[in-house]
């Protein structure tokens, strides 16, 4: 795992940050529909995502030899009211988790970064894997984000030009 890779892994907090710059608690918790992900519930799919991949981590550096454990993330997020709850407090969590989890990344040997277990599929993944996929994972879900934000600035303008 390269240094750059790493820093990339560590910037995925203030690039959440900076996505969420001015919005209002009702854009955060705004839905295009009742079956898509708010921006607040796609933060509390990257902190539960977070949580995973930390125990993904772990478990492999253990040599435990068995099945990475997947998670049904709509499951996660409807289960736990997810857009109920607050949105810094997701970003808090994912924040605290990637600096525990880089402290322990800087700990790792080459070989380490090497090791590998089975993911869901059945596929071998290695930890310099799973940091690359996390990073690639939270980039897909700012995407996401700056979507939600212009359906959800567009229907609000709409609202207030109707009035």
């Amino acid at each position: 795992m390269s240094s750059v890779e790493l820093t990339e892994y560590l910037n995925t907090h203030g690039q959440l940050v900076q996505a969420l710059e001015g919005l209002s608690d009702e854009q955060l918790k705004w839905k295009a529909e009742p079956a898509s992900w708010s921006v607040t519930e796609v933060l509390s799919h990257l902190a539960d995502h977070s949580i995973v991949v930390s125990f993904r981590i772990r478990d492999i550096l253990a040599d435990t030899k068995v099945q990475l454990p997947a998670f049904n993330q709509d499951a996660w997020v409807s289960g736990q009211h997810s857009n109920q709850g607050n949105a810094a407090d997701s970003l808090e969590l994912f924040r605290s988790l990637l600096h525990y989890n880089s402290l322990l990344l800087g700990r790792l040997s080459a070989g380490d970064w090497e090791k590998s277990g089975i993911n869901f599929k059945g596929e071998t993944v290695r930890i310099a894997d799973i940091v690359r996929s996390f990073t690639a994972h939270v980039q897909t879900h700012l995407a996401q984000i700056e979507r939600i934000k212009r359906g959800a600035q567009a229907v609000l303008s709409a609202q207030q030009a109707a009035l």
